[in-house]
């Protein structure tokens, strides 16, 4: 049985280690207000975006032949996908719960999936891509996943510029065919308890309309009869990369959130449970100082008697 001057130490040591819990608790939620107005924010501007682009290909779709190629290089589909690249989202610390090894299991599950012996379609190569440090360690010592880009520093200084250039990156690789798809995998925020673990595929850029029917002059127009100046293709030519950068941005705003969230909720569950240990040892004290006590005055007792 411990003595009662070690579990007087590891109480204190448990209330150092509840006061630094609660601490990183309140710098987490003060982030996670900042970073919850970010993803609310561009939520909005995301969407009207994506109504956007399926008008315009609605109405270039409309005055094409049906064998017309793809509106820009970007919405192209490959038949067949050879090199593909998994772009995934993780932290650049830890303590935040099950944030990074849910993006990772995922990424693994994605992987095999994918392979030879998966279920779904295979990819012939199959690059890991990282934005986060904790990814990117954990890939690195897979001998047996082909490693892409590190992008380093990414939410130290989370900025729309970095997104562009990442997104800027990935286009230019897919139109010179150096990659003929591109999936993003990161955590979608719900609330500072709840994140979800979301793949999209970014490259090509999946039809907006959803279905991919070509639609009809006569069909009905869910949205305002907009005109475009200049004309609806060069709009088109400025709009995909700008798409393709919001969603790029989208996903830093979402995982930076759910981070902080993640990061929230974990500190206050070590906290509930450091308050628990800390009742749990002191109960032990005290039982252990009236034993000590107990068997000192049985001894003061016994030796009286014999006297």
């Amino acid at each position: 049985m411990a003595s009662l001057k070690d579990i007087r130490k590891r109480i204190a040591s448990v209330k150092n280690t509840q006061q630094i819990t609660k601490a990183m608790k309140m710098v987490a939620a003060a982030k996670l207000r900042r970073a919850q107005d970010a993803v609310t924010s561009a939520r909005p501007y995301a969407n009207e975006l994506k109504k956007l682009l399926s008008d315009i290909l609605d109405r270039i779709e409309i005055e094409s032949d049906a064998d017309a190629p793809p509106a820009h290089p970007l919405l192209a589909s490959r038949k067949e996908i050879h090199r593909c690249e998994l772009v995934i989202l993780t932290s650049d610390r830890g303590l935040c719960g099950g944030f990074n090894s849910n993006i990772i299991r995922a990424a693994n599950r994605f992987l095999l999936d994918h392979s030879e012996i998966g279920e779904l379609e295979t990819y012939e190569e199959i690059y890991v891509s990282t934005i986060g440090r904790r990814g990117r360690d954990f890939f690195a010592r897979r001998r047996d996943v082909k490693k892409g880009i590190h992008h380093e520093g990414v939410f130290d200084d989370l900025r729309y510029a970095r997104a562009e250039e990442i997104a800027s990156d990935l286009a230019r690789r897919f139109v010179e065919h150096e990659l003929d798809a591109v999936f993003l995998l990161y955590n979608t925020f719900r609330s500072a308890i709840s994140q979800e673990v979301t793949l999209e595929r970014l490259l090509p850029i999946p039809d907006p309309r959803g279905n991919g029917r070509r639609p009809t002059p006569d069909a009905p127009r869910p949205f305002v009869d907009f005109e475009y100046g200049p004309a609806r293709p060069e709009v088109l030519e400025k709009l995909v990369p700008q798409t393709l950068s919001t969603r790029v941005w989208q996903a830093l705003l979402e995982s930076n959130a759910s981070e902080h969230g993640a990061r929230m909720s974990a500190m206050d569950n070590a906290t509930r449970n450091a308050g628990e240990m800390i009742e749990s040892l002191t109960l032990l004290a005290n039982r252990t100082r009236q034993a000590a006590i107990t068997t000192e005055l049985v001894e003061i007792v016994s030796g009286a008697e014999a006297l």
